[in-house]
């Protein structure tokens, strides 16, 4: 997922260039789909500040209905903003995995306290050759 953020990043960051309107439809389409992927991780990973924003993203870029600002000074920002979120997204979830790794290979001691499990009498195996030479 990470190159798939990174390359919406810089299709953000193209956008601020004048380009022909094809392009914006693309980036429309191209940024809903990121930002809905975002939006699914972070809703699924609990992060609803991110998923807030990505929603916020997600109504802006959206192809069905767009949302026309006509003015290129407007779009600029909002371009910028959304690379960098992007960009933030894809190195903050690596970040994440990173430490994921870390304490699958690495646990803490608290974390794997044994368990202590109560044996029944009835659950004792009695041996009968001990109990007939007694």
């Amino acid at each position: 997922m990470k190159p798939f953020l990174i390359f919406c990043a810089l299709c953000c960051f193209a956008g601020i260039f004048k380009l022909p309107i094809e392009y914006y439809s693309y980036l429309r389409i191209l940024v809903s789909i990121g930002a809905l992927l975002v939006l699914y991780s972070t809703i699924t990973f609990r992060q609803h500040y991110f998923s807030i924003v990505f929603l916020v993203v997600l109504i802006l870029f959206n192809p069905v209905f767009p949302i026309y600002l006509y003015r290129k000074n407007i779009w600029i920002p909002i371009d910028i903003l959304t690379g960098i979120l992007f960009l933030l997204i894809g190195f903050v979830e690596k970040q994440q995995e990173k430490k994921e790794e870390s304490a699958e290979e690495n646990p803490e001691p608290s974390a794997t306290l044994p368990i202590h499990q109560r044996t029944v009498s009835r659950d004792r195996i009695i041996n009968p050759k001990k109990t007939k030479e007694e």
